[in-house]
């Protein structure tokens, strides 16, 4: 039978808005701090994952909760599975905002609020897509696992878990990036720089602080700082940030002087969207009298690091011809005159190079005293663009797009499409779309989301359909 995609989504829009309006109320960012056996990633991820699974609960799907870490929706019967891969954790709100994050806004056609973009929204309107098939009564030839995780924008604690106790799918997307389709993905590695407390300089670093995650470009930084000269400083930071595109402060504090910086987030698979507020006051910063690893600090960051996400002063530059650049993100910055310092630095990697490589790069730039750590690390992700997931979809967005010229692409950003063998990231931002992903004022517009519904509901159809 023939289906009018767009139609079906219309028919469905108020239902959409207010499942999607509950979700984002949920404030889901994973938080240690509150976790607990019964929610351990903290209230918030355990709220929206239990809030989800009782929406496809009432839609007569059949679900399961994993741990309070992971859950899914099934529908249909099959040898193989298919699966959509979707997050009900969000970044943290910050600071910045026009509109309550957590209280839905429509403005001039736009949805606003935490999570609209990355991953509600989206993640929403492909589960939509699955609701349509299964009231449109279509048969199919493949089991459907709707699969929602909870920590996708920290370390993938929940999906990993799913990995480890349910059966691998056959294959699927994720609605967690753009269209028309993500076919590769960067790997992706944090490296953790530290440096020591000593501060014997004319003027002490009592403390700096910027950054709320290491896939997020830090939009705000703030230092304290004794024994400066107070009228010169001031109007030392004037000067620099008539030059610069940050704003900033100076105010008296019971330690110092408290310079503060505000810059621009941004998702940190491409820093250049963002204006990173940390390395900016610290660049100011290296200009003065400190010593020991405080100046240590600082110099690292202002020469080796400042306004460089391509890596070229740490000698690392490299350029993968398929996958593209390495990347790098200044993600957090912490110094404690009491505890010392600390750097989180988040590449996103091409095939052709490897952890390996940056750490012993970033080491061989280190000052004298510092050292650094890596952590756990994802091997880049590549799905030939002539392998059948890949061409069906692409097939549906230009279809009901009209868009024939746009090709498939690799990103630096990392999906749980790359937990599957034949796993692609699909939609949901347009290219014609600002990309507010991980920034204050998120927004989707509604438009694009009943767009993404149609196009989520033709291609699980015909992924899961003999047609």
């Amino acid at each position: 039978m023939t289906i009018d995609w767009q139609a079906e989504a219309a028919k469905r829009q108020d239902d959409y808005l207010a499942d999607l309006t509950t979700m984002l109320r949920v404030p889901s960012f994973r938080d240690d701090s509150q976790a607990t056996a019964d929610a351990p990633l903290g209230p918030g991820p355990k709220q929206a994952l239990t809030t989800f699974l009782a929406i496809a609960k009432r839609d007569g799907f059949k679900t399961k909760n994993i741990d309070n870490l992971v859950g899914y929706a099934e529908y249909g019967e099959g040898d193989e599975t298919l699966a959509v891969l979707a997050h009900v954790d969000e970044m943290p709100a910050g600071n910045g905002w026009d509109t309550d994050p957590f209280e839905p806004t429509i403005k001039a056609g736009k949805l606003y609020a935490r999570g609209a973009s990355d991953d509600k929204g989206p993640g929403m309107a492909a589960y939509y897509g699955l609701k349509m098939v299964k009231e449109l009564g279509l048969k199919l030839n493949k089991k459907i696992r709707f699969i929602v995780g909870t920590d996708e924008e920290s370390n993938w604690t929940g999906m990993k878990r799913y990995f480890e106790v349910e059966p691998a799918p056959t294959l699927g997307f994720s609605p967690d990036a753009e269209f028309p389709l993500i076919n590769g993905e960067k790997g992706n590695v944090s490296l953790q720089v530290h440096f020591g407390a000593t501060d014997t300089g004319a003027v002490s670093l009592i403390s700096l602080d910027s950054g709320l995650r290491e896939n997020m470009v830090p939009r705000e930084a703030e230092a304290i700082i004794a024994n400066a000269d107070v009228d010169q400083v001031t109007a030392d930071f004037k000067t620099f940030l008539a030059d610069q595109p940050v704003t900033g402060t100076v105010t008296n504090d019971a330690q110092g002087l408290k310079l503060a910086i505000v810059g621009k987030a941004a998702h940190g698979m491409e820093p250049r969207n963002g204006i990173n507020a940390g390395t900016y006051l610290a660049t100011f910063l290296n200009n003065y009298a400190f010593a020991g690893d405080a100046q240590a600090f600082l110099n690292f960051i202002a020469t080796k690091l400042h306004k460089d996400s391509r890596v070229n002063q740490l000698g690392l530059a490299f350029t993968d011809e398929v996958m593209g650049d390495l990347t790098m993100n200044v993600g957090l910055l912490h110094f404690d005159h009491q505890q010392g310092g600390d750097l989180t630095l988040n590449f996103r990697y091409p095939k052709g190079i490897e952890p390996a490589d940056l750490t012993n790069g970033v080491t061989a730039q280190l000052p004298a005293g510092a050292t650094v750590s890596q952590g756990d690390f994802m091997v880049p992700h590549y799905v030939d663009p002539e392998d059948p997931i890949v061409k069906d979809l692409m097939d549906v967005y230009r279809r009901q797009t009209g868009d024939s010229a746009s090709q498939p692409e690799i990103v630096g950003g990392g999906t749980y499409g790359r937990m599957m063998k034949r796993g692609v990231a699909f939609g949901a931002l347009f290219p014609h779309t600002e990309d507010t992903m991980h920034q204050a004022n998120e927004f989707q517009p509604v438009a694009d989301l009943m767009a993404a519904m149609a196009i989520y509901g033709e291609s699980i159809a015909v992924l899961a359909t003999d047609h």
